[in-house]
């Protein structure tokens, strides 16, 4: 097992359409294990599969950054069911490295989605959570950091971003 690469904005895998997960075994198993030690490394709080270039409807999201094994959360399939209030936060994204920018996200939100066995549960989460639900759920359904923001802010983040990738920083 290990870490894979993660790809970068830009990469059509990160809006590609994205397949039920269908198979729960050895082989997923083996695909979470691999995506929360990435996430873990890079440091990230979560990661979808289309982040690896797997195009399945499958995140990882631990806020402990691997520090607290009870916090390990497997998204399978997972559909938003319903959210509450709005929060403005900072985000970031492992497929945007070193960029944050701000915008809203619901304050709480409920999940329903299925854990690594296919069992599934519904999950709920405010604030920090709840943002990291919805970042990676968007992730699932081929929504991007970037697709959040518009105008003179847009401009800016992209512009930001060839920065990076001129300086050979984007990597």
């Amino acid at each position: 097992m290990g870490r894979r690469p993660i790809i970068l904005w830009g990469d059509p895998r990160l809006v590609a359409p994205n397949e039920p997960v269908e198979g729960f075994g050895e082989e997923l198993d083996t695909l979470v294990t691999e995506m929360f030690e990435t996430s873990w490394a890079t440091p990230g709080l979560g990661l979808a599969a289309p982040q690896i270039g797997v195009n399945l409807r499958l995140a990882v999201l631990d806020l402990s950054v691997g520090k607290d094994s009870e916090q390990k959360i497997v998204l399978a399939n997972p559909k938003i069911t319903s959210q509450e209030g709005r929060v403005s936060m900072e985000e970031g994204c492992l497929s945007f490295p070193g960029l944050f920018t701000t915008f809203e996200r619901p304050k709480s939100i409920t999940v329903r989605a299925q854990d690594a066995t296919g069992k599934w549960r519904e999950i709920q989460g405010e604030d920090l959570l709840a943002q990291a639900l919805c970042h990676e759920i968007d992730h699932l359904n081929g929504t991007l950091l970037i697709d959040h923001i518009r105008g003179l802010k847009r401009r800016m983040f992209i512009r930001r971003v060839k920065k990076l990738q001129q300086a050979g920083a984007w990597s």
